[in-house]
Order: C-alpha cells, then structure tokens, then sequence
C-alpha cells in the first residue's frame, strides 16, 4: 500500500528556502553593486583631471608670477637708479646752498669801515677832538672760545658725490682805539655814552682805558703878511686838555639788521647788496 505524505513546512514563509540562481552564469554583481562601482570610478577620474588641471593652472601662474617678478625687478632697479640720481642732485643742491648761505654771510658780517668812521664822527660832540682811530687785533688769551660746528645727524650717510660742506672762517676779533683830547673829563663821559648808543660798536665793551690832564698850552701867532696878530711879546696860555683813549669793538649784529644805519652813511652799495639777497631768500630780512 502506498501512503501519501503531504509537507506543509513549504508554504509557509519562515521555511521556504531561498530560489536558487542559474549555476550556468556563475557569481555575478548585483545591478545596485554595478551602479557603485561605475560611480565611484567616475568621481576618481574627475577627482584626478581636477588635480591635473589645478596642477596645469598652477603652472601656468607661476610662469606669469615669475614674468611679473622679472617685470618688477627691472623697474625697480631703474626706480634704483633715479633714486641714486635723485640724491646725487639733492646733495649738490644742498652745497649749492650751504656755499651761497656763506657768500650771504660774508655780505651780511661786513661792516664798512667808511660808515664807522661816519657814525663815530657824527657822534662826535663839539669839545671832543679825534686825534686818531686804530685798529688791534684781540690777544689770543682773551678771545672767546670759538662755535663748534655742527655735526652730522647719526642716520645721514654722505653722498658719494658730495663734498663736504664749505664753512666760512670768522674773521679774528679785533678792538678799536679811539685816542684825541677833549676840554673837560665831562665831555670825554660825554663821548663815551654817545658812543655805547651807537650800533656799529658793542656797549658793554666800549669803555675809557685811559683820561689824562694835559699841560695847558701855549697860543701860537699868525702872521698875516706883514701884520702880526697879537703885537705883544706876552704869551698866551691856552687851557690843559684832557687826553683820552676809548677802547671798543665792532658789534656782531648782522648788516641785515642796520640797513637803516648803513644807508644813513652812505653805504648803499653793501644795503643794495643785502636788499638783493633778501629778495632772492638768501638772506632773511
């Protein structure tokens, strides 16, 4: 007898086997896998042409960037050149007027010995005889202690070109002796004050050195052709004078500064001078 034998297990979805494939294609890739693996290599190549084109860009920068850094070396060594040139002519300029400033400075240092001479005269009361004016020069031991230059500030570098700058040697300091005679030691005081008011001469050290008594003196007669003046023998005594000797310097005030005075006393030429230099700023009024 046969008996029939009925599994259920099969229809039931916890028990049912899973269908197999056709074994004559093999193991192959599922179509999602696929999908994958096609995209991942896509965005490998992008990924690779990006850094070769990135690499090509960045080349060709450089190539340009090292064109413009040859471009900015050339005009900066030209912008090196007119520079050098530049201070070449800022450094002549600078002798240039370092040297007219001196020339200026002689002009305006000179007093004219024909307007002293003026001024003194002009000042001269009417008891007051000039015998005569000297000039002596200071003794060493008591000259003042000369200027010292200036020096060169500590970030200037001199110019190859330059030359040093031209300094004017100041004249040597000198005094002035004033000799004559006056009627009384009132009018030599006298002579003294006028003279310390005077501009071309330094106050404080004009002073009298020496004031002395004469002998009075005798009158001389005139002879008038055959006449005679004073027809007695009597000789007629004059009174003493006094002898004097002044002392004073040549003040330092520029010449600038006594245009008036100068031009007062007749030295047009050297107010003419100054007035020029003034005009063209050479000299400061």
């Amino acid at each position: 007898m046969y008996g029939l034998d009925i599994n259920f297990l099969n229809d039931r979805p916890e028990y049912r086997p899973e269908p197999r494939g056709d074994r004559r294609r093999g193991g192959g890739i599922a179509p999602g896998d696929r999908r994958a693996t096609i995209l991942g290599l896509v965005t490998g190549l992008a990924l690779l042409g990006l850094t070769g084109g990135s690499w090509l860009f960045l080349q060709s920068q450089n190539g340009q960037l090292r064109e413009r850094q040859t471009q900015l070396d050339a005009e900066l060594g030209a912008l090196k050149a007119e520079q050098a040139k530049l201070a070449g002519i800022t450094a002549e300029t600078r002798q240039v007027r370092e040297e007219t400033a001196a020339l200026a400075g002689v002009f305006n240092a000179i007093k004219p010995w024909s307007a002293t001479f003026s001024d003194i005269s002009s000042r001269t009361p009417p008891r007051v005889r000039i015998a005569s004016i000297t000039q002596k020069e200071v003794p060493v031991s008591q000259r003042p202690s000369p200027r010292p230059s200036p020096s060169p500030s500590p970030g200037a570098s001199p110019s190859p070109g330059a030359s040093p700058a031209v300094a004017v040697p100041e004249p040597p300091p000198s005094m002035i002796e004033i000799s004559g005679q006056a009627v009384s030691f009132n009018d030599v005081n006298d002579f003294l004050l006028v003279l310390q008011q005077s501009r071309f001469l330094k106050p404080e050290q004009t002073r009298i050195t020496t004031a002395t008594l004469g002998q009075p003196r005798t009158a001389q007669r005139v002879q008038l052709g055959q006449a005679q003046v004073g027809g007695t023998n009597e000789q007629i005594k004059l009174p003493a004078e006094v002898d004097f000797t002044i002392q004073t310097a040549l003040t330092d005030v520029p010449a600038s500064e006594l245009l008036q005075e100068l031009e007062s006393n007749k030295a047009t030429g050297l107010v003419t001078r100054i007035e020029r230099l003034q005009q063209k700023g050479v000299v400061k009024p």
